[in-house]
């Protein structure tokens, strides 16, 4: 598989839909399968599954709450099974509606954030949301939590991951409020609109977690 093949498959990942248990919005992209570059070999010198997701989700250096510089692919998403978010600290509505549910999410996982799991929230309005306004936004809704990281960081730096993940807009007043799930290292990702109750959404992520690969035979 080539990498363009990889990464125009990881793109369709992020914006399908792989559940009809959280088709409650009209679909807009067609269903991907389970088959996905994860789950492929690089094969022929070909660029590895790894390093396509590198590329696609780029490895481009952000800010967490705390003031830690670290790297979107390597330090945020890889090996992990990420649940992801996105807010700007001066949202009164969706924002805060969206990071209180999910920390009740958080509750129904009974304990179990950390690695492999973990909550991501990116800042859509990163010229305005510095580390400690993320942090104060964090304690503020309860989710000031190890295991639970928000990011912000340089203007373009943030705004290309965003637009990779597919929920760029121009008017931050009309922001996205999806929230992404998914299994990083075996590419299984799945969207999920902002009014599916938490415990459905523990149940994605449970199967998310649970995704792991086949063991070998004999």
């Amino acid at each position: 598989m080539t990498n363009a093949v990889c990464v125009a498959v990881l793109g369709a990942v992020i914006m399908g839909w792989t559940s009809a248990a959280f088709a409650t919005e009209p679909q807009k992209e067609p269903r991907i399968g389970a088959a996905s570059p994860a789950r492929a070999g690089s094969g022929n010198g070909a660029t590895s599954p790894e390093d396509a997701a590198r590329n696609y989700f780029t490895d481009l250096e952000v800010v967490t709450q705390d003031g830690r510089h670290v790297k979107f692919f390597s330090d945020v998403l890889k090996g992990h099974v990420v649940v992801i978010s996105f807010v700007q600290t001066q949202c009164k509505n969706a924002c805060p509606m969206v990071t209180r549910k999910l920390t009740l999410v958080r509750d129904l996982l009974e304990g179990q954030l950390g690695k492999p799991l973990q909550f991501v929230s990116i800042s859509l309005n990163p010229g305005h949301d510095t580390p400690e306004a993320l942090k104060a936004f964090a304690k503020q809704h309860e989710a000031a939590h190890d295991g639970w990281v928000f990011l912000t960081g340089p203007v373009d730096h943030v705004t290309q991951i965003i637009r990779r993940l597919g929920q760029y807009s121009e008017d931050l007043d009309d922001h996205s409020t999806v929230i992404l799930a998914g299994n990083v290292d075996r590419a299984h990702w799945t969207k999920i609109p902002p009014n599916v109750m938490p415990d459905a959404i523990a149940a994605k992520v449970r199967e998310l977690m649970a995704d792991q690969p086949a063991p070998p035979k004999g």
